[in-house]
């Protein structure tokens, strides 16, 4: 029998709905099931936990070939707004949080969330720009310690 999970941390690195819901969605379960879960936000992904775009985040259309017969249609002004507000809705009747909403509510759980140092000072960011949830903003050795004895999972 194989050994059960008991640590997972979560690496969330691009800033678009099909980014961050993955990481969101694997955290959620994991402290379902009562694992221990950090998620790691780096580059773009640090959207989902910055207090001016968190509301805002977009279904990328351009070059997302899930997409199907929509992609040829992505790059045109306005598709992305229309298709991330036609998913949003969708979601919306099945009951699946806001981006802001789910971050919260994964924080309640007990699970750590961690901007990557490196992507926030690329991007001139500090501790008051992210979401109070965010515990601290780390380097990524200081995430491999964390994450030691678990599973990294990369969204």
């Amino acid at each position: 029998m194989a050994a059960k999970i008991e640590k997972v941390s979560i690496v969330i690195s691009k800033g678009s709905l099909e980014g961050v819901y993955p990481g969101l969605i694997m955290a959620n379960g994991a402290r379902a099931e009562g694992m221990e879960a950090n998620l790691f936000f780096t580059f773009f992904g640090l959207d989902a936990i910055h207090k001016a775009r968190h509301e805002h985040i977009k279904l990328a259309t351009v070059g997302n070939p899930g997409l199907h017969l929509a992609t040829w249609a992505g790059g045109l002004p306005g598709v992305s707004s229309v298709m991330t507000h036609y998913l949003a809705h969708k979601m919306e009747q099945l009951d699946i949080p806001s981006i802001p909403e789910f971050v919260e509510m994964i924080a309640d759980t007990g699970a750590g969330l961690y901007a990557c140092k490196a992507s926030a000072d690329l991007f001139g960011l500090t501790k008051t720009d992210l979401i109070d949830q965010v515990k601290d903003i780390i380097t990524v050795g200081e995430f491999y310690d964390m994450a030691a004895g678990g599973q990294i999972i990369f969204t």
